[in-house]
């Protein structure tokens, strides 16, 4: 495998991409030797959701597309970034008991947290924003150094 591998796909701002995202990302991790099954995968699925989401739905239509990045660096570090032109960074919001929403950052922090990964946000040439998840590349580890049993 080379040492850096890189993919995207820019899909147009709407519901079905949120899906749409997903599935590519998890076409490209497999291509890459992270198996469908492995809870690394799930991870980055449910975090690719749940920016894909925030990127439809809080930029108010001023994105008309969203970027989703994948990297793969010397098969140590994914990185996963999701891309919109909404100048408005993403806020922690409190997660009261009575919101429907608003915990989609939450959700993405812990789940990078628990991997042993991170979250950033940067800002992109055009007034937009990449957020930002890295986790280390478990493909390929023994299953103990993965997190297995």
């Amino acid at each position: 495998m080379a040492d850096h591998q890189e993919a995207s796909v820019t899909l147009p701002s709407e519901p079905a991409s949120v899906a749409a995202a997903r599935r590519y990302v998890a076409e490209v991790l497999g291509e890459w030797g992270l198996p469908g099954d492995a809870e690394t995968a799930d991870s980055v699925r449910l975090i690719v959701s749940e920016l894909a989401t925030n990127a439809v739905q809080h930029t108010f239509g001023q994105s008309p597309t969203f970027t989703v990045d994948i990297r793969l660096e010397r098969e140590e570090w994914l990185r996963v970034g999701v891309t919109d032109s909404h100048p408005r960074w993403p806020r922690r919001l409190p997660a009261a008991v009575q919101q429907d929403n608003g915990r989609g950052m939450v959700i993405i922090r812990w789940l990078a947290a628990e991997a042993g990964g991170r979250l950033s946000v940067t800002p992109t040439e055009d007034g937009g924003k990449t957020v930002w998840i890295a986790l280390p590349w478990t493909a390929g580890a023994p299953a103990a150094a993965a997190g297995g049993c």
